[in-house]
């Protein structure tokens, strides 16, 4: 075995452990200690990769990223303007359900963004990261939504991000009825008032007339 893999190995136990601790305690949970008990690691090794609970955060919200963006990769933008009418609106959907916590593993990623998120409200040394993901999703929206002939697609891809990032904190929030039903649905009817052409026919899947 190459004498790099073992460093490696070890890194990624400590992200996910720490990513996992942030889905179950969040960032005031999170501390090398608890992190090297996780991974089953003694907190020496934790220390040589991570400085402390901040540090931690920010891999851990990087891995959600990344799984987020692995994902979007399978939705090329650019082959949505061969669509039309209820393809494209499939289509544009399934991209944009990739980032939303509609089941266990896509809630636990969305979870740990929020976590970010909010910790830069106080945090500068947030800042940054988490307006490159908020600018990330944004530039994928709009270039979807210009593949499509959405007017004004800089503009609607910003309401269009607004509604996501709301939707997302509803969903993760523990006061919260906003499940998976109403999170598509709601998806469908904004995507149904921005793209051009015939729109979903009766009955199909996700409208908001579908919705309990």
């Amino acid at each position: 075995m190459p004498p790099r893999i073992e460093p490696e190995h070890r890194r990624r136990q400590v992200i996910e452990a720490a990513f996992r601790i942030v889905v179950a305690a969040g960032l005031e949970g999170l501390s090398l200690r608890k992190v090297a008990e996780e991974a089953g690691l003694n907190i020496g090794s934790v220390r040589h990769y991570f400085d402390g609970h901040l540090d931690l955060l920010a891999a851990a919200a990087q891995e959600a990223g990344d799984r987020m963006a692995r994902r979007l990769a399978k939705h090329p933008v650019e082959q949505l303007g061969e669509l039309r009418g209820t393809d494209a609106l499939d289509a544009v959907q399934a991209l944009i359900e990739e980032v939303l916590p509609l089941d266990e593993q896509r809630r636990d990623e969305t979870i740990v963004v929020v976590e970010l998120v909010m910790a830069s409200r106080t945090r500068p040394v947030f800042h940054e990261m988490a307006e490159r993901m908020g600018t990330d999703l944004a530039d994928v929206l709009q270039m979807a939504l210009q593949a499509l002939g959405v007017r004004a697609p800089g503009t609607e891809s910003a309401r269009l991000a607004a509604l996501i990032s709301g939707m997302t904190v509803e969903a993760v929030t523990p006061h919260s009825e906003f499940g998976p039903d109403v999170i598509r649905a709601t998806l469908r009817a904004q995507l149904e008032a921005l793209v051009p052409g015939p729109t979903a026919s009766a009955g199909s899947t996700g409208s908001l007339e579908d919705t309990p």
